[in-house]
């Protein structure tokens, strides 16, 4: 990859960023932990549908739940990649607050997410997620706010 910043170059299309997250080789660590895979990308709607792979050894509590914190990280995850897509991949967005409800335990396996970016503004993005499993019952619901912030240089 390269320094996208630039407004020299032709915007991105959803199939070439989605194309983009799939094949990267500098997923972060905290993305594998979580088992995370983009699935569709919406650059008009300023969405995203992302999967994890919620692994029993890594992400259980005592009740044999996934543990709310990872689904905290999930939400994060799926609202911070609908940030930079809504950016054209021109800017990350770190999370400055987060507001979670839990509806449901989640169990291992499979968990479907959707984040979205409700307002893009210069300062601060608005986010909201998802979280569903296999079954398409809603898991978990969060609300955020972000910071837009250029990609300084980004190198693959």
């Amino acid at each position: 990859m390269t320094d996208l910043a630039s407004n020299s170059r032709e915007p991105l299309t959803d199939e070439a960023i989605l194309a983009r997250f799939q094949r990267t080789k500098n997923q972060p660590t905290g993305s594998q932990t979580l088992g995370f895979a983009i699935i569709s990308v919406n650059q008009a709607e300023k969405c995203v549908e992302v999967a994890f792979d919620a692994r029993a050894d890594l992400l259980l509590n005592p009740m044999k739940q996934i543990q709310g914190g990872y689904l905290c990280a999930m939400l994060d995850e799926a609202m911070s990649v609908a940030c930079m897509v809504t950016s054209g991949m021109t800017h990350v967005a770190p999370t400055a607050e987060m507001k979670t409800s839990f509806y449901r335990p989640a169990k291992p396996g499979s968990i479907r997410g959707v984040g979205r970016v409700v307002k893009w503004g210069r300062t601060i993005a608005f986010t909201e997620g998802e979280l569903y499993d296999p079954e398409g019952r809603l898991l978990a619901k969060a609300t955020g706010t972000a910071v837009p912030t250029p990609f300084q240089s980004y190198k693959a």
